[in-house]
């Protein structure tokens, strides 16, 4: 009898769910409850409060560096120290002509380059990638009037390793995530405090409405958004693209990136209960029907899971799915008219 990998880790999974946090919930009380154990617990294993009890008093700031006005909007470019080590880069586009208080809305990249989502291009890959992919999202998002922040994710651009920027590799994702364990962090916990520290920063000087606040990303940056959405609840919308599945379906059973995973996170519970932590706040999951790493089927499993939580919180219309005919890529079309609308809930003018 050879050993057959599949049906081991197959056969712990079984063994790990339901999680402790699976949802059971039926009536309001039961579901508050819920959320306020699982949201604390997940933030545990994340890392965050590991994160925040080292910085607690730490007071992040602020450094502009380039401002370039392009017509319709305004693009800045800028340094948060969100750790005392950390100045992470990000890109402000700001709208040209619009009032504030404005909504804002937050584009966390995926396993690309952070300047791909405010359009720049650095060369004919890249430049087909973007219009191939609709992965111009911060300046989609401009486009519709928003304040956008389009953040590096950590482990990318200016916070690799100087070896990794030497050798021209796209991330250090992997090591990122071995330095992390050491210390009982994560790479996602690291990247949903960054988001976290961006609202703060963004509340404190910039003319933005606290009710309409929302995040967008694709690939990884929609692992970004959703677990950012379940963990800080200022975020009204969470439309994370070409991630929500089930973990088992998903990094559980295909080759995927080491920043994906969060010790014993099935032992909490699977991707559609995190995704319940965002409820009753909005959420759509945009999907391709062709993606080959995260899997239509498992991703239909794990919205209809997902409906019973926005069900019991009593606004089923919150949550929803949108899924495009390609591949592995952002569409627009699912996103911007969903934002819009949930944006004019909260203020109709």
């Amino acid at each position: 009898m050879s050993f057959d990998a599949d049906a081991h880790f197959a056969a712990w999974y079984d063994a790990a769910q339901p999680g402790e946090f699976a949802f059971r919930a039926t009536n309001r009380q039961a579901w508050l409850a819920w959320q306020a154990a699982f949201r604390a617990r997940l933030r545990q294993a994340l890392g965050l409060e590991v994160i925040a009890e080292a910085l607690a008093g730490y007071e992040p700031h602020a450094e502009q560096l380039e401002v370039e006005d392009l017509g319709a909007y305004v693009r800045e470019s800028w340094r948060l120290w969100v750790e005392p080590t950390v100045p992470l880069p990000f890109y402000l586009l700001r709208p040209v002509g619009s009032a504030g208080p404005l909504p804002l809305v937050l584009t966390p990249h995926g396993h690309n380059h952070p300047h791909i989502y405010v359009g720049l291009a650095r060369s004919e890959a890249e430049r087909r990638s973007i219009a191939e992919g609709e992965r111009d999202i911060a300046v989609q998002a401009v486009m519709e009037g928003y304040l956008t922040i389009a953040p590096t994710t950590r482990g990318f651009g200016e916070t690799r390793t100087a070896q990794d920027m030497a050798e021209g590799r796209l991330s250090s994702c992997r090591t990122l995530l071995l330095h992390d364990l050491l210390i009982g962090r994560t790479p996602i916990g690291d990247r949903v405090w960054d988001i976290s520290r961006l609202i703060d920063w963004a509340l404190a000087t910039q003319e933005v409405d606290p009710a309409r606040i929302a995040i967008t990303g694709n690939s990884g940056g929609g692992t970004v958004s959703l677990f950012a959405a379940a963990c800080d609840t200022r975020i009204a919308v969470a439309v994370p693209s070409s991630y929500f599945c089930t973990f088992v379906g998903s990094i559980g059973s295909i080759h995927h990136c080491e920043c994906n995973y969060v010790p014993g996170i099935l032992r909490l519970g699977e991707m559609y209960d995190v995704a319940g932590l965002i409820a009753p706040r909005a959420f759509r999951a945009i999907s391709g029907q062709g993606d080959p790493i995260f899997p239509i089927e498992h991703t239909r499993l794990a919205f209809e899971r997902l409906r019973r939580v926005y069900q019991v919180a009593g606004v089923p219309k919150r949550c929803s799915l949108y899924v495009g005919e390609g591949g592995h890529r952002y569409y627009k079309a699912g996103a911007w008219p969903f934002i819009r609308d949930q944006f004019a809930r909260v203020n109709p003018s």
